[in-house]
C-alpha cells in the first residue's frame, strides 16, 4: 500500500516544505536549553494506577504486558469501548488526528498551501460527507458502540494538550505560518467512520490501472496495451476456489458448472487532467499508510492437517510500511459474557476506530485479503457550462461549494465541486484543471468539454461498520456469513476458522453488474449503455465451508474459474504467491502454528525459478562479467537477506525490465516488477523476436537472447558498484532496506526531526510477489516500500498457543520503550506469545490500570 506524487509535488518534497528549516533550528535550541528529553516524554501516557473516567457503569481494567499490548475488562459494551478509545488516544492520539484530517481534507489546517490540493482531491470525493451519510444508517446498537468510543477518546483530550498529546504536536507548532495552540477538536463517530473510507480507497478499485490504460492507449494500439495485460494463468496458478457458477437458484455453487472510450478522444489536454487525478491519487496511500504493492496472504487449513486435529488460521497483510506501523494490537472482554456484553475478542485494529478488524473471539477466527474487485469506473463527460450531456439531453449538475482553512493564511480557499450521475468530476480538483478539457472537443456535432467523472461503490452511503461489529461477536459460520453481508466496502476475500472444527471463505461487497464492458478504461457518461444495473447478489458473491481438500489459500490471487456468470475484477495478483503457500501446505504434512508461521517467511522467488534457466543459457565471454551469471547456477531461488545469488538475481531483473519497456511506455508507466510483469515476461520469453525486446533507439533490431545477455552484464556492472567486485561479498539485503516512516514528519529532509521519530534502515530478504512480500518498486529502487504490516497465526484448539507480532509497536509515541520493541522480532521472522485467556494475560501482566467512575 515508494513515494507517491501530490498534484506535481513529490512526497518527500512536500513535507519538505511543511516542515521548513525554521524547525531544525528550533529543535537545536530545544536540545541547547536542555528541554527535549522533558519533551519527548511529556507525552508518555501512564500504564498504572487509576484514572476517572465520566460515563462507567463500573470499574474497567485494562492490563498490559512488557510490549504494552492492552487487555480490556469491562462489564458494560459502553465501558468496554469508552476504555478503548481512551487506550488508543493514550498511546497514538496524533496518528489519529493526522488521519482524520487526511479523510476529511483538512491537512491544510496543520501543514498549510502544500497539503491543499491533496484536501480538494479528498474533499471532492467526500468520503467525510459519506460517512455522516452512514451514521443514521447504521443499527443503534453501532451508533452507541461509536460514541460511547469517542467519549473515552474525548477524556483523553480533557486531561491532555498540546505536546503532552505527542511529540508532533510541539515541533509542528514551531512551524512559521503553522498552527499556533492547536486545539484539537472532540473526537466523533464521523470521525471513525472516515477511516473506513481510506480503507476503501486504497482496497477497493482500479482508477490508477484504468489511467494507465488510457495514457497507453493514447500512445499504442489496444493490442499493444492489452499484451502489458495478461489473462491469468489458471493453468499454472490455482484460484481461490476451484469451481464456481451460479445455480438455477441464484446462488454461488462451487459444483462443475466493447465499445468504449475511442484514442481520438484521448487529447493532450484530457491526458493532462487524467495524470494530475492520478498524481494526487498515487499519493493518498502513503498518507493513509498503505503504499505501493499492497496485497495480503491469509490460509486456513482443517483439523486434517494440524497436529491437534483443529484448524489453524494464518494472515498477514501487506501495506505500508509506516511509523507508526498502521495495526494496533487489543483485547476486548466482557467480565461476564452474554447477550448484554458480547465480546471476548481480540486481534489487530485501527486508531480511531473501536472493534477489532483481524483476530479471534472464544469461539472463531477470521483473516483478511484484498479481493481487489473492479467498484470504481471512470466516466468520460460531455459538459457545457453546468450541463452535462447523457442520453441526448442536457442536464444540470449538482453542485456543492467546500471550503478550506489554511495555516498561514488568514482567508479560507473555497471550490465549487459538481457531480453528474456517476459521480463528482475528478478532473475539476482546481480551477486551473476545469479548464483542461475545454480544448478536447469531440466531433463538430458535440464541440463541447470532457470531464472525468468518477463512480465508486464506497461514495454510497453503507453499513460497514455494523458488519465489524457483528463479525467481533459471530460464534459460527452462519453468524459470521451473515455479518458477512453487511460488509460493503472495501471487497474482501474472509477466511474463517472455528472451535468446532469448520472452515469456510466468503467474498463480501458491493461489486457492480455493468450493462456494457468490464471497467478496464473510461467509457462514455453521455451513453446509457455503460450504467451499472445494480450489484452481485450476496448469495451469489463466492463462498465455500468445508472444502474437501481441507485447504483455502488466498492471496489476492483470482478468486473462481472462468466458470463463474459475474465478471469481478480483471486486476488479480497472478498466483505466485498464493501458488507458493497452497504448494508448502500439501508438502508439509501435519503443520502446527510455528510451521504455519514458517510458510509467511517463505521467500521462494517465482519469477527467478522462471526466468534463471534462460539467463544461464546466454553466452557470455568476458570472465568478469560471467562471474555474475555464475553465482545463479545451482541457486534454489530462496531470497533471504544474505543472500548473494538473489541480489544479482533482482539486479538482472531491474536491468531486464528497463532495457525491454523503458524506451516503448511513458515513465510514469515503466514496470514496478510485481507479478503482472512476471507473467509479461513469462509470455514475452517464449517470443524471441517480438517488438518489445527490441530497443528502438538502436538501429539494430534486438532480441531476446541480446536484451538477457545486456541484463547481465549492466547488473554485473551495477552490483559491483552498489556493493563488491567479489561476489561472495553480495547480499540482498545490504540492497533491499526497510526505513520506518513517520507519514508526516518524517520526510522532512531535516536530519535531526527525521532521527527522532524514523527507524531503520533494515536489511530485509524476500520481495515483491514473494510470499515474505517485501515490495519494492523496479522502476525506483530496491528499497522496501510495502512489508507484511503483521503477522498472526491462530490455533483453534488453544487460543493460547496462538502467535502474534507487529511491524512496530503499540506505540505511537517517539522513544516509547513500545514504539518499535515488535521490530527486531520482525525483521528477524519471530513471534509472540499471543495471551488470550484471563489466566495467560495475568501471567504476562506488566501494567495495570484501572478506569473508576468519579466521585459523585
Amino acid at each position: 500500500m515508494g513515494g507517491g506524487i501530490l498534484y506535481g509535488w513529490s512526497v518527500p518534497r512536500l513535507l519538505r516544505v511543511v516542515v521548513i528549516s525554521g524547525i531544525a533550528l528550533a529543535t537545536v535550541l530545544l536540545v541547547i536549553a536542555g528541554t527535549v528529553v522533558f519533551v519527548v516524554r511529556h507525552s508518555f501516557p501512564t500504564y498504572d494506577g487509576t484514572i476517572e473516567l465520566d460515563g462507567l457503569d463500573a470499574e474497567v481494567s485494562v492490563v498490559r504486558d512488557t510490549n504494552g499490548i492492552p487487555q480490556i475488562y469491562a462489564d458494560t459494551p459502553a465501558d468496554l469501548f469508552a476504555a478503548q478509545g481512551y487506550v488508543h488516544a493514550q498511546d497514538r492520539f496524533f496518528e489519529m488526528d493526522f488521519r482524520r484530517h487526511v479523510t476529511s481534507g483538512r491537512l491544510s489546517e496543520l501543514f498549510g498551501k502544500t497539503a491543499l490540493e491533496t484536501d480538494k482531491f479528498v474533499r471532492t470525493l467526500g468520503w467525510r460527507r459519506v460517512a455522516e451519510k452512514e451514521l443514521p444508517l447504521l443499527s443503534p446498537t453501532t451508533r452507541q458502540y461509536l460514541d460511547d468510543y469517542a467519549r473515552g477518546v474525548n477524556a483523553y483530550l480533557t486531561k491532555h494538550s498540546g505536546s503532552a498529546l505527542s511529540l508532533e504536536y510541539a515541533v509542528l507548532s514551531l512551524q512559521p505560518g503553522g498552527p499556533k495552540n492547536y486545539t484539537p477538536e472532540p473526537w466523533t463517530a464521523a470521525d471513525s467512520l472516515s477511516w473506513l473510507k481510506a480503507m476503501a480507497w486504497d482496497l477497493g478499485g482500479n482508477l490508477d490501472e484504468e489511467v494507465t490504460r488510457t495514457k497507453l492507449l493514447a500512445a499504442m494500439p489496444a493490442r499493444n496495451v492489452e499484451s502489458l495485460y495478461p489473462q491469468y494463468p489458471y493453468d499454472r496458478n490455482q484460484p481461490i476456489l476451484s469451481a464456481g457458477s451460479i445455480g438455477r437458484d441464484g446462488k454461488f455453487t462451487t459444483a462443475p458448472v466493447s465499445n468504449e472510450v475511442r484514442r481520438s478522444m484521448l487529447t493532450q489536454d484530457l491526458l493532462k487532467s487524467l495524470d494530475s487525478v492520478q498524481k494526487v491519487a498515487k499519493g493518498l496511500p502513503e498518507l493513509l499508510g498503505q503504499g505501493d504493492g499492497v496485497g495480503s496472504n491469509s490460509w486456513v487449513v482443517s483439523g486434517d492437517h494440524t497436529t491437534t486435529g483443529k484448524p489453524l488460521l494464518a494472515n498477514d497483510p501487506h501495506l505500508g510500511a509506516t511509523m507508526p506501523g498502521i495495526w494496533t494490537q487489543v483485547g476486548l472482554h466482557c467480565n461476564n459474557v452474554g447477550k448484554t456484553c458480547p465480546f471476548d475478542v481480540s486481534g489487530f485494529s485501527f486508531s480511531g476506530l473501536p472493534g477489532v478488524v483481524i483476530g479471534h473471539n472464544n469461539a472463531i477466527s477470521w483473516g483478511f485479503t484484498n479481493l481487489d474487485p473492479d467498484v470504481q469506473d471512470l466516466y468520460l463527460e460531455r459538459i457545457d457550462g453546468n450541463n452535462v450531456l447523457y442520453n441526448n439531453k442536457w442536464r444540470a449538475m449538482a453542485t456543492r461549494e467546500e471550503t478550506f482553512k489554511v495555516a498561514g493564511q488568514d482567508e479560507p480557499v473555497k471550490i465549487t465541486v459538481r457531480e453528474t450521475r456517476h459521480g463528482p468530476l475528478i478532473s475539476e480538483v482546481d480551477e486551473d484543471e476545469r479548464k483542461v478539457g475545454e480544448s478536447a472537443a469531440a466531433q463538430a456535432k458535440y464541440p463541447t468539454a470532457y470531464g472525468v467523472a468518477l463512480q465508486w461503490t464506497a461514495l454510497n452511503p453503507g453499513r460497514t461498520a455494523d458488519a465489524l461489529f457483528a463479525i467481533n461477536t459471530a460464534q459460527n459460520w452462519t453468524q459470521f456469513r451473515a455479518a458477512a453481508q453487511q460488509f460493503q466496502v472495501p471487497s474482501q476475500n474472509l477466511v474463517y476458522a472455528d472451535t468446532d472444527g469448520h472452515i469456510g471463505y466468503q467474498a463480501p461487497g458491493l461489486i457492480p453488474i455493468r450493462t456494457t464492458g468490464r471497467g478496464d478504461w473510461p467509457v462514455p457518461g453521455w451513453d446509457p449503455k455503460y450504467a451499472w444495473k445494480g450489484y452481485v447478489p450476496f448469495d451469489a458473491l463466492p463462498s465455500e465451508f468445508d472444502p474437501a481438500d481441507g485447504i483455502i489459500v488466498t492471496a489476492n490471487q483470482a478468486v473462481v474459474p472462468n466458470t463463474y456468470t459475474y465478471y469481478l475484477t480483471n486486476s488479480w495478483d497472478y498466483g505466485y504467491r498464493s501458488q507458493q503457500i497452497l504448494d508448502r501446505i500439501k508438502a508439509a504434512g501435519k503443520l502446527d502454528a510455528n510451521a504455519m508461521a514458517s510458510i509467511q517467511l517463505d521467500t521462494k522467488s517465482k519469477a527467478a525459478e522462471m526466468l534463471v534457466p534462460y539467463l544461464l543459457r546466454i553466452s557470455i565471454d568476458d570472465a568478469f562479467d560471467k562471474q555474475g551469471q555464475d553465482v545463479l547456477r545451482n541457486w534454489d531461488f530462496t531470497q533471504p537477506p544474505d543472500s548473494a545469488a538473489a541480489a544479482y538475481f533482482n539486479v538482472v531483473w531491474r536491468n531486464l525490465l528497463a532495457l525491454t519497456f523503458h524506451d516503448q511506455l511513458p515513465e510514469d508507466t515503466w514496470p514496478d516488477g510485481g507479478s503482472r510483469w512476471f507473467e509479461v515476461i513469462h509470455t514475452l520469453i517464449g517470443q524471441q523476436n517480438s517488438g518489445w525486446w527490441d530497443n528502438i533507439g538502436t538501429p539494430q533490431r534486438e532480441s531476446r537472447d541480446d536484451i538477457l545477455r545486456e541484463a547481465l552484464i549492466n547488473a554485473r556492472t551495477e552490483i559491483t558498484q552498489k556493493m563488491a567486485r567479489e561476489p561472495a561479498n553480495w547480499q540482498w539485503g545490504r540492497l533491499h532496506k526497510l526505513t520506518l516512516t513517520n507519514q508526516t514528519l518524517g520526510k522532512s529532509g531535516i536530519g535531526a526531526v527525521e532521527k527522532i521519530f524514523n527507524r531503520g534502515p533494515y536489511e530485509l530478504g524476500g520481495g515483491t510477489s514473494i510470499v515474505d512480500a517485501t515490495g519494492w518498486d523496479a522502476a525506483k529502487g530496491y528499497d522496501v516500500t510495502a512489508t507484511p504490516s503483521m503477522r498472526m497465526v491462530v490455533d483453534l484448539s488453544d487460543f493460547d498457543k496462538s502467535r502474534w507480532v507487529n511491524l512496530t509497536g503499540v506505540s505511537g509515541h517517539a522513544f516509547s520503550s513500545n514504539y518499535t520493541d515488535q521490530t527486531d522480532l520482525w525483521v528477524k521472522g519471530e513471534t509472540l506469545q499471543w495471551a488470550y485467556t484471563k489466566g495467560a494475560v495475568e501471567a504476562t501482566r506488566k501494567h495495570s490500570l484501572t478506569f473508576t467512575k468519579p466521585d459523585s
